[in-house]
């Protein structure tokens, strides 16, 4: 049989007191203290202030940039009426050293950096097949000067036959008309005589030949001697090796390029004058040059060449007038003599201002005398 249980429902009298709550008991109100922490979100940076960051950064650049042409305009020399100026770079001319003929390196004496002497061996070619016909040619000389010194002694034989042949057949001739000799002897020694003078005649001749061929075995001997000197490849200026192109080992073609240098003898500076300058600017004018590295140093120069026509401005070149587009090549040459002894100092692309004096009656200013050239190294 089921039990059921009986749910009994309380009712709460209404006349009967809720209980009583201690102090501890009452739930306070929420404050700052007992909430939990807040993490904010992270917060993205404005674009607006990173734009003025920029903004402010070129700002200070171009400030800077204003600054230092201001002072690089400051510390130019002030020009007077007669002179013009032009920033380039402090060049040489390149030479280079190539072989005369073809054929492998055995030997490289200098490399990259090196400062070479005019008439120094930088370079040695392999000769060893030439060296082998310079002596088979030399052999052909000694066989020429041989067959010329036998037929120089036919000759003296030949000479000797012909005298006693001459002198027998004057004899015979003195006879003849007193019955001591025969006109038939005096035919036959007279025979006998032009025979021999033939025989001289060709032993002369052969001595002719010996000489022609000793003389052709001596060209080829000189000629294969040059061609082995030709293989030493030689500095033809003072100045530093600029480039290596080959190697040792490397086979050449003729007019192979081995090295690189320049001829410290040749340093120059090309800059840039608009129409109005160039035109009175004259070959062979004074000029000076001041490098960005030593701007305390004034080195004089001359004009050794004025464009005949222009041409557009190199972007590496500053002009102080903008609508001037196009410009004419000046070259100013430094002094050989001041670079006499002063190759190890030469240093090309150095950045610099060149000055040119326009008007012949022109003084140059006093920040431009030139100054003493360094001590030679």
């Amino acid at each position: 049989m089921r039990q059921h249980r009986s749910v009994g429902l309380m009712i709460a009298d209404p006349t009967s007191q809720p209980p009583e709550l201690t102090t501890a008991e009452i739930p306070l109100p929420p404050t700052a203290e007992n909430l939990p922490a807040v993490v904010p979100p992270p917060r993205k940076p404005s674009t607006s202030r990173n734009l003025r960051r920029v903004l402010s950064l070129l700002v200070l650049l171009a400030l800077a940039g204003a600054a230092g042409y201001w002072h690089w305009l400051r510390s130019q020399p002030s020009l007077p009426p007669g002179f013009a100026t032009g920033n380039g770079r402090l060049e040489a001319d390149e030479v280079d050293i190539d072989t005369k003929f073809a054929g492998r390196i055995l030997k490289l004496n200098v490399d990259e950096g090196d400062l070479v002497k005019a008439g120094q061996v930088v370079a040695v070619m392999d000769t060893r097949d030439l060296e082998a016909q310079l002596k088979q040619s030399q052999q052909l000389v000694a066989q020429a000067q041989h067959t010329l010194e036998q037929a120089e002694a036919s000759k003296v034989s030949q000479q000797a036959v012909v005298k006693l042949a001459q002198q027998e057949l004057a004899r015979t001739t003195d006879l003849v008309p007193r019955g001591f000799a025969t006109v038939e002897l005096r035919d036959q020694q007279t025979q006998q005589l032009n025979s021999a003078i033939a025989t001289l005649n060709a032993d002369e001749a052969a001595i002719a030949a010996a000489q022609h061929a000793l003389g052709a075995a001596t060209h080829q001997v000189e000629y294969y001697a040059v061609q082995i000197a030709d293989n030493q490849l030689f500095a033809p200026k003072d100045g530093p090796i600029e480039y290596r192109v080959a190697n040792v080992g490397e086979v050449l073609a003729a007019g192979g390029k081995v090295f690189t240098m320049l001829d410290a003898s040749y340093v120059y500076m090309d800059i840039y004058l608009p129409t109005e300058q160039a035109g009175r600017v004259r070959i062979g004018s004074e000029a000076r040059i001041v490098l960005d590295a030593y701007p305390g140093h004034v080195i004089p120069a001359r004009v050794v060449f004025v464009a005949s026509q222009a041409q557009f401005t190199p972007k590496t070149v500053e002009t102080k007038e903008e609508r001037d587009k196009l410009m004419f090549r000046i070259r100013i040459r430094i002094d050989p003599e001041r670079l006499e002894g002063r190759e190890a100092m030469m240093r090309t692309g150095l950045p610099g201002v060149g000055y040119v004096r326009t008007e012949p009656s022109a003084v140059w200013p006093q920040s431009l005398a030139p100054s003493p050239p360094p001590p030679a190294q």
